[in-house]
């Protein structure tokens, strides 16, 4: 079992490898860039599908649209050239899903803590409008 230092250097290798916007990915050049963009969805799938994926100018388009939607990218050469591999429309294949579940799982705790904030802002907004 990881130890708690193990585990938060793991959290931190994560984080470092979230961005928000693609002025924060770590290559600016355009053209050698690689996207994928992966579904799952546990009610509807039974493992994490492949959306889209391409490079270059395709890449950018996807990029867009995530950034557009405020869907946080997840930069990791070597697993964006491993999933490239894949055909669109197709679901990830086992052996890919410890890698694929550890991203999602990071994800989806950043996803918790988005809407606990909303939740937050919304009462704290409540509250305000009470007082006035």
């Amino acid at each position: 079992m990881p130890s708690r230092r193990e585990l938060e250097e793991k959290e931190a290798q994560h984080r470092r490898k979230i961005k928000r916007s693609t002025l924060e990915l770590d290559s600016q050049d355009k053209s050698t860039r690689s996207a994928i963009a992966i579904r799952y969805d546990a009610e509807q799938d039974a493992a994490p599908v492949i959306l889209a994926a391409g490079r270059g100018d395709f890449a950018e388009d996807i990029l867009k649209i995530a950034e557009d939607h405020k869907i946080p990218f997840y930069e990791d050469k070597g697993l964006a050239d491993l999933l490239l591999k894949l055909e669109v429309s197709t679901e990830v294949p086992q052996e890919m899903y410890a890698l694929i579940a550890e991203v999602l799982a990071f994800i989806f705790r950043l996803d918790q803590m988005a809407a606990k904030r909303e939740k937050f802002y919304k009462r704290v907004k409540e509250l305000d409008n009470v007082e006035k």
